[in-house]
């Protein structure tokens, strides 16, 4: 679980603090940043698994694949930043398995890992350039300290139960010197014994963490494992579409490739007792579309595939070619809900994309659903999940709890005798967020109301009309649906405090 990131140099990202809870919904205009923020989770993800170029080069550039490495540094002007740093803190899970199959343990579950790097010219593909490792830490946050950096709402017996474990020993990552001489130390996990491991940074092509193994580093293969786990998802309907071959995969793919695997996965995990848990997805997507009476997968043993289906109470069924976009999306975050391997940070962009405006609470209930419930203990029935969605929907921003929105703009920055825009994530007032020691922006009430309250008046929706066109248009009135008189009664009033 991710519960503070910290990122500076990434992109338009410069100074960002952000604490996150089990459910985070950050707002914000087109083109301000939302996305970035997503994608340097990704970035820290992808670092943890892959060599830095990978990690690089699967970040996006404005909707494609970067194409040069610098485009990941910040820029003012034709200057880029020198490093980017990201710092973050988070709660790994108390056991896993390294690529091995070996059991770890965690020696303590509450990690801050702080990682810089700087861009390097690299001779052998001067189009794309490379990066440098210029710092790599790996620390504990004491139990004790634990409920002053935990500010969300939650209870004791949650917060013992994913916080566990201490160490007497600050790091288990180390960077020692500066320059050329830089060295990155991996030191025994567990006690005070052994020597470290050390490595020289400037060659390094990955993280030290992405190569802990859980013979010699239990601890930080743990925090590998929780970071893997931090997932863009990207439902495509063409994936959810797809039926699965016996042999695939149960585990859903970030773009919604495996979805009958996985639920037959489940079905069959379940004491014998699949019924019940067909009905459970069928009772949840009932709340988006009245008529579904069950939800199920047709087993074709000849061609051996898997198909997911929808039957309504007419006893008609769908297979997954024929069912919308949205359903097919809720469908696949339902089954993520009751799926006890699917655990750590889920980011999804517009959840709201094809659902009925009358249904987003149906929508937002079930994503605050799939995270950890911070009123009882961690356990097969309660994994450690959290989801961050991101959207600029009023229908999406007036309903999310106030202490999960974040408002993301744009502020203008001067540094170095340069001018450049920065985001920034404002949290509401009298939120938790607030109760932090550090500088926490605000959201104004002003631009809180500019979400709540997006309708312009008749005279204002005119003028911009002519604005945009750069025309002079013969005078004529706009009528729109709001503007109906036998609609009046029955909205708010708009332009009003």
């Amino acid at each position: 679980m991710l519960t503070r990131l910290k990122v500076s140099g990434f992109k338009n990202l410069m100074g960002v603090d952000i604490r996150f809870g089990p459910f985070t919904c950050i707002a914000g205009a087109n083109g301000v940043g939302k996305s970035n923020l997503f994608d340097a989770i990704k970035f820290l993800s992808v670092l943890a698994d892959r060599p830095l170029i990978d990690a690089a080069l699967s970040v996006r550039d404005e909707g494609r694949r970067t194409s040069d490495v610098r485009n990941l540094f910040h820029r003012a002007g034709n200057a880029y930043a020198n490093e980017i740093s990201f710092e973050a803190e988070m709660i790994v899970p108390n056991e896993g398995l390294d690529d091995l199959g070996q059991q770890a343990n965690a020696s303590i579950t509450f990690l801050r890992y702080l990682l810089s790097l700087s861009y390097r010219i690299d001779d052998s593909s001067k189009s794309i350039g490379s990066l440098e490792i210029v710092k790599e830490e790996l620390s504990h946050i004491n139990i004790g300290d634990s409920k002053s950096h935990l500010l969300f709402d939650h209870k004791t017996a949650w917060r013992k139960s994913s916080i566990r474990g201490e160490r007497r020993v600050p790091y288990l990552i180390s960077t020692e010197n500066e320059g050329s001489s830089r060295v990155i130390k991996r030191h025994q996990d567990g006690g005070t014994s052994g020597r470290p491991l050390s490595l020289s940074a400037t060659n390094l092509p990955r993280t030290v963490l992405s190569a802990a193994n859980a013979a010699e580093s239990p601890t930080a293969l743990l925090a590998k494992r929780e970071m893997q786990s931090w997932r863009l998802l990207q439902l495509e309907p063409s994936s959810l579409r797809q039926p699965d071959k016996f042999t695939d995969p149960a585990q859903l793919g970030t773009d919604g490739l495996h979805l009958p695997a996985t639920l037959s996965r489940l079905s069959n995990h379940v004491n014998g007792n699949a019924e019940h848990l067909y009905g459970q997805v069928a009772t949840r997507l009932s709340e988006l579309i009245d008529d579904v009476h069950e939800v199920r997968i047709d087993r074709d043993e000849q061609r051996q595939l898997l198909t997911l289906q929808v039957t309504d109470r007419s006893g008609t069924t769908y297979p997954a070619q024929a069912l919308s976009d949205g359903t097919l999306r809720f469908l696949a975050l339902a089954v993520l809900e009751l799926d006890p391997e699917s655990q750590g940070v889920l980011c999804l962009e517009e959840p709201e994309n094809g659902i009925h405006p009358e249904r987003i609470p149906s929508m937002l209930k079930l994503l605050q659903d799939i995270t950890t419930d911070t009123d009882v203990a961690i356990g097969i029935d309660n994994p450690l999940r959290q989801v961050i969605i991101n959207t600029h929907s009023p229908a999406v921003i007036a309903q999310v709890p106030d202490d999960s929105l974040l408002v993301a703009e744009l502020k203008e920055t001067v540094s170095g005798g340069q001018r450049f825009n920065r985001v920034i994530f404002s949290c509401l007032q009298d939120t938790w967020r607030t109760n932090a020691v550090e500088e926490i922006n605000t959201a104004s009430r002003g631009k809180l109301l500019a979400y709540l309250n997006p309708i312009l008046p008749t005279d204002t929706y005119d003028d911009y009309d002519e604005k945009r066109s750069g025309t002079k248009r013969p005078h004529r009135k706009t009528h729109r649906v709001i503007d109906r008189p036998d609609l009046q009664d029955l909205l708010p009033l708009f332009g009003e405090e």
